[in-house]
């Protein structure tokens, strides 16, 4: 389940997605992100799916790709389910027992509240498969500049975010690959109760962390190396170039949030 997660990874290929700003990437996810708390029915749910759909397609992406991210969250999106069903209370209901009731709004709402968590992560996956990690630390930096006036780190806060959502992926590999090397010597993680299981788990950690270290080592040896000061005396290698398609793909978020707030119950 592991070697399933894609948040964080790049997909270098070319699409009509690929090839927008970055700046305008984040700027799009971020609003949209409001607009997607601001659904509350079917209808304005089924719009943002098509939206999500339609970023897919144009980003040359297949969704079942994008489902199989899903699955290392699928635990949290059923206790997300589960705890609105027994805790929400309103509307018909539809089974009562002992202290047990489930009314219809506790399923819609978990339905609901679900779906955000689904659309939310399905717009942060497709950016970051669609934009390599030294793009978006550009395009954080750009859009931070302001606060450089303040004495805020913005180069190095932008650094930092990127080499973290960098090393997610990578993270992730590296404990399959200590997963699969303790499977092999007899250890059991996938049978037994919950505490057998989180004790045979637990041992994992300390390669984990040793090889995050080593690896973080090893970045920091090489920036030095390099002559990395921060942004100091820095130029840019890269440059970002916001295009017409950049304005035009952003004013689409106009027609999306209307139709949201049109089509609110």
């Amino acid at each position: 389940m592991l070697d399933q997660m894609i948040l964080g990874r790049y997909v270098p290929i070319d699409s009509y997605i690929h090839r927008l700003d970055p700046r305008m990437k984040i700027v799009f996810v971020f609003i949209m992100m409001i607009v997607i708390f601001m659904a509350n029915s079917i209808t304005t749910y089924g719009i943002l799916l098509v939206m999500i759909l339609v970023i897919l397609y144009l980003s040359n992406l297949k969704l079942s790709f994008l489902i199989g991210g899903l699955k290392p969250i699928l635990l949290l999106l059923a206790f997300t389910f589960l705890m609105h069903v027994f805790l929400t209370k309103g509307g018909q209901n539809l089974f009562s027992y002992g202290i047990i009731d489930i009314d219809s709004n506790g399923i819609i709402q978990g339905l609901f509240i679900s779906m955000r968590f689904v659309l939310i992560i399905f717009l942060t996956t497709i950016m970051t498969l669609t934009t390599s990690p030294i793009s978006l630390t550009d395009a954080i930096e750009s859009l931070l500049n302001p606060l450089k006036k303040l004495k805020v780190p913005v180069h190095e806060f932008a650094l930092m975010m990127s080499i973290a959502l960098r090393f997610i992926p990578t993270l992730m590999d590296e404990l399959t690959k200590v997963m699969r090397a303790q499977m092999s010597r007899g250890s059991d993680m996938t049978s037994g109760s919950f505490m057998s299981r989180l004790k045979a788990i637990t041992p994992l950690l300390v390669p984990l962390f040793v090889s995050a270290f080593k690896r973080a080592e090893d970045l920091a040896i090489a920036m030095e190396v390099r002559g990395y000061r921060g942004d100091i005396g820095r130029t840019k290698y890269r440059k970002l170039d916001w295009q017409a398609r950049d304005t035009w793909a952003l004013i689409t978020v106009i027609p999306i949030t209307l139709a949201i707030l049109y089509f609110r119950t």
